[in-house]
């Protein structure tokens, strides 16, 4: 059965300088077992697939893939499902606000004059990393433990360790080791920089480390993190992929409300069908 596609570019002012998603709308009628196989196929970090929401309130459901396995939430597909949701003529039940439903629930995603930006779902898991865990991730970054400023569990889903380093330069100069952890890391700019932090995020991938390169779902919790703790101000935008020559950029924003809200801009870079 064909069904319409697209391959969205997100969290990019420019075409191809970000983290690229692929999109399959209609996707009811396909299992799990389908839907992986053709995650797979993709290779890219995360495929998604469009179905008919369980809930009332939800204006339709995604289910996130990786290469490997289902995700129940992840950043920079929501941004981009919901920018292919939108194009492809998807009408919110309340104009301007979307209800994403997905395995973590339901997530609020935005329209803005920059784009699109959802908010932050709670952490499932805070709170300081132990000593043994500690050494373990500077390890794995090749560093040493005295060069990490801090650094706190940010599981919003995928397990993230969030590790705060002096600089955005320290972070630039990482080259880390083979990982079995999710692992990100951020350094500040300096003042009056175009961005307020430099972040990096590490994942396994057979037996090795594998780089994203923009992550919605890490600078979201790490966001959280920065500003319950007086390290950051919002409103600040976030920089990722420098090292992979990508122009990354994911706006942190906080509503009356005290809510933290992770945005960027998305751009369609291939229309399509498959055939699934």
């Amino acid at each position: 059965m064909r069904r319409p596609f697209r391959q969205v570019d997100v969290f990019t002012q420019a075409p191809y300088l970000g983290n690229p998603l692929a999109v399959v709308l209609g996707a009811d009628g396909l299992n799990a077992s389908e839907m992986q196989r053709f995650a797979n196929w993709t290779n890219l970090s995360e495929t998604t697939f469009v179905v008919e929401p369980d809930s009332a309130l939800a204006d339709y459901q995604v289910r996130i893939f990786t290469p490997s396995q289902e995700l129940p939430f992840a950043g920079h597909p929501t941004i981009g499902t919901c920018h292919a949701w939108l194009e492809a003529g998807g009408s919110p039940r309340t104009p301007g606000t979307v209800i994403q439903q997905c395995g973590a629930g339901l997530v609020t995603v935005a329209a803005d004059d920059q784009g699109l930006r959802f908010a932050a779902p709670p952490v499932v898991r805070s709170g300081p990393v132990d000593e043994q865990l500690a050494e373990r991730v500077a390890g794995i970054l090749r560093i040493g433990r005295d060069e990490i400023v801090d650094l706190q569990w940010a599981d919003n889903g995928p397990g993230w360790i969030a590790v705060l380093l002096t600089s955005a330069d320290a972070v630039l100069a990482v080259t880390p080791g083979p990982t079995d952890l999710d692992i990100g890391i951020a350094g500040p700019y300096p003042a009056g920089a175009p961005a307020a932090i430099e972040v990096r995020t590490f994942l396994p991938k057979n037996g090795t480390t594998d780089e994203d390169p923009v992550t919605g779902s890490f600078n979201a919790s790490l966001a959280q993190w920065l500003l319950a703790t007086g390290r950051a101000e919002a409103p600040y935008v976030a920089r990722q992929g420098t090292v992979l020559g990508r122009a990354g950029e994911v706006r942190i924003t906080v509503d009356e409300d005290g809510h933290v809200w992770a945005g960027g801009n998305a751009i369609t870079c291939v229309f399509a069908t498959v055939e699934l």
